[in-house]
């Protein structure tokens, strides 16, 4: 169970028809979800209407909706900042932008291989098209990252489409290996056991003293 605009859903079925993976709807077992429904949904209307019949109650009004290791001051000035930010237009995706970005990408990478093609794979072209390739994979990277984050197009679909372009082809790595693991970031952020980035070895890296809860 969990609980969105302080209404209460059983996903234990649904969770396994999750688009977003049923490891990310549950890490918020028994919580609020509320933020996380927002964040990770365009099309809200659509998505209620599946939401309908998976509905089976709702908080009492003395219920906080809230969990206890959180304040509902922050959340307040999130929920606030969040409206502010959408009013103001910064979510819109700029096109033009995105296409500067993608071409100058391609330029890079078309010319770390011209380099050595032409010059041949003696040390100063071997370098110079080395830090050209490095240059685009990196930024492809982070291309990729706004795809994931369908901030690119207006349509999920075209976002999901262009990262496979970018991350799979390009770069040779999959698409939905990311987002499974970057979806789960943003849905427990810094979260330990939660937050895949957080999967590290004991040994080898250190997290400090103090980790955030695992409900």
């Amino acid at each position: 169970w969990l609980v969105i605009d302080r209404k209460v859903y059983d996903v234990s079925k649904f969770s396994k028809r999750h688009p977003g993976g049923s490891r990310v709807i549950g890490h918020y077992a028994g919580q609020d979800a509320t933020d996380a429904f927002v964040a990770f949904h365009s099309d809200k209307a659509l998505v209620k209407k599946y939401l309908k019949s998976l509905l089976i109650g709702e908080l009492a009004p003395n219920q906080p909706s809230f969990e206890s290791n959180k304040k509902q001051s922050l959340l307040e000035d999130f929920r606030e900042l969040r409206c502010t930010i959408e009013k103001m237009g910064l979510l819109r995706p700029n096109s033009s932008f995105f296409f500067l970005i993608f071409l100058h990408l391609l330029i890079l990478d078309a010319a770390s291989w011209l380099v050595v093609w032409y010059f041949g794979i003696s040390l100063v072209p071997f370098l110079v098209g080395m830090a050209l390739f490095t240059t685009a994979q990196i930024q492809m990277g982070w291309f990729q990252h706004d795809l994931g984050h369908c901030s690119v197009f207006r349509r999920p679909k075209w976002n999901r489409v262009m990262q496979i372009v970018v991350i799979n082809v390009l770069k040779g790595l999959s698409a939905s290996w990311w987002n499974h693991l970057h979806n789960q970031h943003h849905a427990k952020p810094n979260c330990f056991r939660k937050d895949p980035d957080l999967n590290m070895h004991p040994l080898l890296f250190s997290l400090g003293k103090t980790l955030s809860v695992e409900v």
